[in-house]
């Protein structure tokens, strides 16, 4: 795998990480009753980004880990499993 793709490819997991981890911990402002003007209820009272992009960071590391383990160490793909039909 080439610097190019791996950065690709982490580049999607991070992107995919962050909006599994963008709802953690967020309170909306109907939940807490403080609701400013111009805003959504939906909208978070403290978001804390900056946290949120570290652990996103953190998480897309580790699991980029475990796909370039699975895919160049051990050098696993897609045809190496089996297909299975159901009902064949």
């Amino acid at each position: 795998m080439g610097i190019v793709s791996a950065l690709a490819i982490y580049f999607i997991i991070w992107w995919t990480t962050l909006f599994v981890v963008l709802p953690i911990g967020n309170q909306s402002q109907h939940e807490s009753g403080d609701r400013a003007l111009g805003t959504a209820d939906s909208a978070p009272i403290n978001a804390r980004m900056g946290f949120k992009f570290v652990l996103t960071t953190i998480l897309a590391t580790v699991v980029f880990a475990a796909f370039y383990l699975v895919t160049q160490v051990w050098g696993l793909g897609p045809d190496d499993f089996p297909n299975f039909i159901p009902g064949a």
